[in-house]
């Protein structure tokens, strides 16, 4: 069982822990038992509630002997006796079951709704009759003085099924597109259906008349929600003769009293989830609604929550035991929780035994394992000095530090540290002190960088503080308080340069506001300085300057930019003057560069026609190099363009080729006077 509290309000989960698999044998379970701790401590209060995949609705039948559930997989119905704490039959139907309602006092009629557009009636021994209605049906009410069934779904049209004639009578058309929950008052029976719309239509059966539409749409729309959709009906209960709850799909629940238009009070769930159930407790004037994530129960008057249950898993149907404080859930899981709330009432007949279960443990409580035990770090230990003791007994190493035994460290701190009364007390005397200080007159202590800055976003946050609560919005972060500008207070190097030319022309009113803060400035300074002097603090003055000056910056502002500009040009001027002087008296001196070795002279037309080629566009250099012949582009067989590049040859290097190729020549004609010496001398030789 487990205890969870909200609000000092004890809820006990009656169906936590784990349960055990239904294909294992009586004697398997029985073993487990013995040896698992959880499954022996915890408490089955009806035998195999629950269901194979998912629960999707749940109700107790009107003599509170029978609990009935539907759910999947297959499509099933289980009924359960709680005089006998456990399952008394179990039916499968065809389709799934949208909705069901029991007619009689216990388990003998039964009316099912399902996602096929069937209606099926049962009764005690099983299956009795099956019939389909025009449209696919999504609730359905029963009217007892004439024994109508009044389904609504899909449609504009409200289908009657009289059970007494066994026939189909004529439909209601209300002006809604589809209808999507029904409700009959047990009081005077008035009939009302919630729309897609967001509206709520009142019917009386007698004479098949609409009595009164409701627009609950426009009503749930309050000063915090935020809605993106057109808010549908998704709950609605009667309550007495003159109340009635109804929950939106964006999760508000409005409380009406039928004699008025407007709602007596708007809950709102926070989640933004459609409002799946709603349910009253009239012992504590008690609302209780759900959407998929949570149970809320809160009071019908003020709209305080009274406590809240977020389960596990999804919520699909909650339901009340009558006159007790148990809570049913059908839920998106195969087991379907059972809480227990002591204070909303005590426990059914049939479970007397949980009262008692639950004053034993309100009186013993379970001491957690530690209470007795204090966590210390190693430098708490170095400062107690008892390192000594990490790795004996007295230590149980936990993650960063130890455990160790509350009345061993309470020893040892005495010993440690005997005057731990006195500083005690010391700390309390100036906690009193702070408090007296805090009702005096608080002065602003500014920081030592941009003083002015921090004086302008201090009025401003008393400006903006002003404007909030008159407009109840919410305050906006301050600079100061803000670690990621903190530097720009401390550090002089992000000091605002107020002389600076883009200062003064985007502030251009910022002298006169200025000399205000200037004034401020000054007295704050003076404060601090006395403060400094004197143990207590004195009592600010205003200053009739800055009372008696009145803002005229909106009048003047267009001359404040004038001066501002005046000024530059003024500055201007004095520095053109001074650069004037200067260049009058720096006398100019030519200089001289010396050439490299192996360099040659150019003119300076050299350099002027590199920049001339540089800002040439590529095809232009590309045709100019052509002409040079230092460019060569051909076609080739595939079809692209090829491009042959002939570098430029220096002079040094020109200068070694005509010496090369005049070397070649020297040798050739050496050659030449070579050869024909030796002709000669072959011609003149006898045979």
């Amino acid at each position: 069982m487990q205890v969870s509290s909200l609000n000092e309000v004890k809820i006990y989960s009656l169906s936590a822990g784990r349960s055990l698999p239904e294909w294992l044998s009586d004697r398997k379970k029985r073993a487990l038992q013995k040896k698992d701790v959880d499954l022996r401590r915890r408490i089955e209060l009806i035998q195999d509630f629950d269901m194979p995949t998912v629960s999707t609705k749940i109700k107790v039948s009107r003599d509170g002997q029978y609990i009935m559930a539907t759910g999947t997989y297959k499509p099933r119905i289980r009924c359960y006796d709680t005089y006998q704490l456990s399952l008394k039959f179990e039916r499968c139907l065809d389709s799934e079951v949208v909705t069901f309602d029991i007619l009689s006092e216990d388990y003998s009629k039964i009316v099912f709704l399902q996602c096929d557009r069937y209606v099926e009636f049962h009764s005690q021994h099983g299956h009795y009759y099956k019939t389909r209605i025009p449209k696919f049906g999504r609730d359905f009410s029963y009217h007892y003085p004439s024994c109508d069934l009044y389904f609504v779904g899909a449609s504009s049209e409200v289908y009657r099924l009289n059970l007494e004639q066994g026939r189909f009578l004529n439909t209601l058309q209300t002006d809604a597109s589809e209808n999507n929950v029904c409700d009959i008052n047990p009081v005077h029976c008035l009939f009302a259906t919630g729309a897609a719309e967001g509206k709520v239509e009142c019917w009386d059966p007698r004479t098949r008349h609409r009595v009164g539409v409701l627009d609950c749409a426009l009503s749930s729309v309050t000063a915090g929600t935020e809605i993106n959709d057109l808010p549908s009906i998704s709950a609605l209960k009667f309550n007495g003769a003159l109340n009635m709850a109804v929950g939106t799909s964006t999760g508000q629940v409005l409380l009406y009293d039928l004699r008025s238009s407007n709602p007596l009070i708007v809950k709102d769930h926070q989640y933004g989830l459609p409002v799946k159930s709603i349910q009253f407790q009239d012992h504590l004037d008690l609302i209780i609604s759900a959407d998929s994530r949570i149970i809320k129960m809160w009071n019908r008057d003020t709209g305080k929550v009274f406590t809240s249950m977020e389960p596990e898993h999804d919520i699909n149907d909650v339901c009340l035991y009558p006159n007790s404080g148990m809570l049913l859930t059908a839920n998106e899981a195969p087991k379907m929780n059972i809480y227990y709330i002591p204070v909303l009432g005590p426990a059914p007949r049939w479970c007397s035994f949980l009262d008692n279960l639950t004053e034993e443990l309100e009186e013993n409580p379970e001491s957690t394992v530690y209470d007795d035990y204090k966590f210390v770090t190693r430098k708490d230990l170095e400062n107690l000095g008892l390192t000594h003791l990490i790795g004996s007994p007295m230590l149980r190493a936990y993650m960063h530090g130890f455990f160790m035994d509350i009345r061993l460290y309470h020893k040892v701190k005495m010993m440690v540290n005997p005057f731990a009364y006195e500083e005690y007390r010391k700390e309390k005397i100036r906690q009193k002190i702070e408090e007296t200080r805090a009702q005096r007159v608080q002065l602003k202590k500014l920081p030592k960088v941009n003083k002015e800055l921090a004086l302008k976003l201090i009025e401003e946050e008393e400006e903006e503080q002003e404007a909030s609560r008159k407009r109840k919005q919410k305050n906006l972060p301050n600079i100061l308080k803000d670690d990621r500008f903190k530097v720009m207070f401390e550090n002089p190097d992000f000091q605002v340069d107020e002389k600076s030319e883009e200062f003064r022309l985007l502030n251009p009113l910022v002298s006169k506001i200025s000399e205000k803060r200037k004034k401020k400035l000054k007295i704050l300074e003076q404060q601090e300085a006395q403060e400094l002097e004197e143990e207590e603090e004195p009592e600010g003055k205003p200053s009739d300057a800055e009372s008696s000056e009145s803002s005229d910056d909106e009048k003047g502002w267009v001359e404040e930019v004038r001066k501002q500009r005046k000024l530059l040009r003024q500055e201007e001027k004095v520095k053109r003057q001074e650069r004037f002087k200067e260049d009058q008296q720096t006398s100019l001196k030519p200089q001289f560069f010396e050439i490299k070795a192996g360099e040659e002279f150019r003119s300076f037309k050299d350099s002027a026609k590199k920049q001339k080629l540089i800002k040439k566009t590529l095809e232009d250099r590309l045709k100019l190099e052509e002409k040079l012949g230092t460019l060569r582009v051909s076609d080739t067989t595939v079809g692209s363009k090829q491009v042959t590049f002939r570098l430029k040859k220096s002079e040094q290097q020109k200068k070694q080729q005509e010496a090369e190729k005049q070397h070649h020549q020297e040798r050739k004609s050496l050659r030449r006077s070579a050869g024909q010496l030796k002709n000669k001398r072959g011609r003149g030789r006898p045979f």
